[in-house]
């Protein structure tokens, strides 16, 4: 069991929170003169709700996860942020951070002046326990992993998540940005069993709303509360809650765009791996591939040129020489296909 107020930072313990005036009234009423709105009526002239509570009885359903253990963010990289922010003392406290993997979690790091530890995953891109242990010491708070990690693809060894979660007496955040492209379920099962997990997943890749900007955060309820003191009051617009729920009544569509794409990588996966100059087409669990090919800045640039954008991860660390190409309908994969074997 962790003491989450002992890892809690003190001002942020010791914080009362603001308190909207949608707040300090909850319901429905005839005249509203609390918030210092424009009272003629227009779309968009109410301020949105800041718990989004509908959208999170939606997401509750679907995930199967508790309302009060949901929060909602501006993207993933606003719970991110509001974790270190939280947790970690600037100037004192560290996160530790196997690479390579999302950038976010080090730019969050730098931004809040938190220390980051980092470790190398092993070569197969998964963790090195020995590495974790061995890095941990009495300031660490956060340890960061993202499982299908980016930019190798891999979904990460469960058991080996599990143990940094046991052994860890700090938060735990694993990133499950590209959970819907595997056949498991992730971590959001395991949170009654762990308290000092924390789970982000988004509605930005399988369910096709990057746009809105809608990251779900799932934690326990203390954990959820501490989020929810320190946020913005009104972080999700009205706008991204409304597209976020018309988006998640299409879950059969969501299902069947997984399904197209899982066939496209595999599709790509071996076409790509015909082309002479492709030395290595690593596994996959997300919606992209990570690519060892020779030449790998001149083919990037070739690419621009001709209108296809790829991500250049060449100096990334354990991923030299390779392109990250993210999975696209079956037109676009044949057009990247037949201009790679034009190069």
């Amino acid at each position: 069991m962790i003491e989450l107020e002992k890892l809690i930072r003190k001002n942020v313990l010791r914080l009362k929170p603001y308190s909207s005036a949608r707040d300090d009234f909850q319901g429905s009423a005839s005249i509203y003169l609390d918030a210092n709105e424009n009272p003629y009526s227009s779309e968009y002239n109410r301020y949105p709700d800041p718990h989004q509570l509908t959208l999170k009885q939606k997401i509750s359903e679907i995930k199967k996860a508790p309302v009060d253990q949901i929060f909602l963010g501006n993207g993933s990289d606003e719970p991110i942020d509001l974790l270190i922010r939280a947790f970690c003392e600037p100037g004192v406290d560290n996160v530790l951070i196997p690479q390579p993997t999302y950038g976010m979690y080090t730019v969050s790091a730098e931004v809040n002046n938190v220390e980051i530890k980092t470790v190398k995953l092993t070569p197969d891109f998964d963790l090195d326990l020995d590495s974790i242990k061995s890095s941990i010491n009495d300031q660490t708070k956060l340890i960061f992993l993202c499982s299908p990690n980016n930019p190798s693809g891999n979904l990460l060894s469960f058991d080996k998540v599990k143990e940094v979660i046991t052994l860890f007496n700090g938060l735990v955040i694993v990133d499950e940005a590209y959970i819907d492209f595997t056949n498991q379920t992730g971590f959001v099962p395991l949170l009654k069993q762990y308290p000092n997990l924390v789970v982000l997943q988004t509605l930005s890749k399988a369910w096709g709303l990057a746009a809105i900007r809608l990251g779900m955060c799932f934690a326990s309820v203390e954990i959820v509360q501490v989020l929810n003191k320190i946020k913005p009051p009104y972080n999700i617009s009205l706008l991204s809650q409304q597209a976020a729920e018309a988006g998640l009544k299409h879950l059969e569509r969501k299902n069947r765009w997984v399904a197209e794409i899982l066939h496209e990588r595999k599709e790509l996966a071996q076409q790509l791996s015909k082309i002479s100059m492709v030395k290595k087409v690593f596994p996959s669990d997300a919606n992209f591939l990570l690519v060892k090919i020779d030449n790998t800045k001149a083919i990037y640039k070739k690419l621009v040129e001709i209108g296809i954008i790829v991500r250049d991860r060449s100096n990334v660390i354990l991923c030299n020489d390779c392109l990250r190409i993210t999975v696209g309908t079956p037109a676009e994969n044949k057009e990247l296909i037949n201009q790679l074997n034009l190069l």
